[in-house]
């Protein structure tokens, strides 16, 4: 071989140079993926994009539609709603990165093991996760929040610790699936210890429908806040989510509709960026559907 032809051969690319370069050409992907990013820069830096406080109340002007001194009006305080969805999303999305990030670390690692053990561990492990599916979750995060007080960390913790089940199945259907293709077979003979060919080479081959459930996870675990914090369990005022929010519109929706659009439609917005963002980075990090 001449130095001429090995200045041809085209360099190689790593997974994910070759997954971003896939997904720049999905148009929703990157547009949910801009979305997420604006909206997030958005609310880390309310402080200091907004001209009213977070807790500036005005009773005498009280809840007034969208205008130009408050685009998207005013609640029955006289508060900034802007303000107020801003700072919310701030907990909204905190809520809904740090829960799922919980429960992505305990169902990947505890589906990875029980697909790749098989056998009667495999068995013994998942019929604790179909004993765990028949709790009633709602009941055990409440007593969790009452015996150990409406602490917020808590809240991430018990809400991520009750949303891995499903994801601890995906990940073990998609290893039982993998573990006898030919590519894991090669990693054994090299020498390959489990837990080097469960991460390195498993993992990273089921990343798509883990990915895709992890974007649905996300929204879930933000309505189920807004469900705890309904109940008074959960962020509490003067605080806010986007839950809490839309939960507050909704009791005043006929007089005040705005208080209600707009929370809702923010979420509503965030859910479909998710979802084409998810769609996105399925199709761009899965193995199988790279091209040659």
């Amino acid at each position: 071989m001449t130095t001429a032809d090995l200045q041809v051969i085209p360099r190689g690319v790593s997974l994910w140079q070759d997954a971003w370069t896939r997904l720049r050409k999905n148009k929703l992907a990157m547009a949910g993926l801009v979305f997420l990013l604006l909206i997030t820069l958005l609310c880390l830096l309310t402080p200091w994009l907004v001209a009213y406080g977070y807790e500036q109340q005005d009773l005498r002007l009280g809840a007034v539609p969208p205008s130009a001194d408050h685009w998207l009006g005013t609640d029955t305080f006289g508060r900034d709603q802007l303000t107020r969805i801003l700072y919310g999303g701030r907990m909204s999305l905190a809520v809904g990165f740090i829960a799922t990030a919980v429960a992505l670390l305990i169902g990947v690692t505890y589906g990875a093991i029980a697909g790749y053990a098989g056998g009667r561990i495999d068995n013994a492990m998942m019929r604790l996760v179909d004993m765990l599916y028949a709790l009633p979750f709602m009941i055990f995060i409440i007593l969790l929040m009452v015996v150990f007080g409406r602490n917020l960390l808590l809240l991430f913790l018990a809400i991520g610790a009750v949303e891995w089940l499903t994801m601890a199945r995906i990940v073990r259907g998609q290893i039982l699936s993998l573990r006898q293709q030919d590519f894991v077979e090669a990693a054994v003979s090299l020498g390959l210890g489990p837990v080097a060919i469960v991460w390195r080479h498993l993992i990273p081959n089921a990343l798509g429908p883990v990915i895709v459930y992890t974007t649905l996870t996300i929204p879930n675990v933000m309505l189920l806040e807004a469900l705890l914090s309904f109940l008074g369990l959960g962020v509490q005022a003067p605080a806010a989510s986007w839950g809490l929010l839309i939960s507050s519109g909704v009791e005043t929706m006929e007089e005040y509709p705005w208080l209600l659009i707009f929370p809702g439609l923010t979420l509503t917005l965030s859910l479909f960026a998710l979802n084409f963002l998810g769609d996105g980075l399925r199709d761009a990090l899965d193995p199988r559907t790279a091209k040659d």
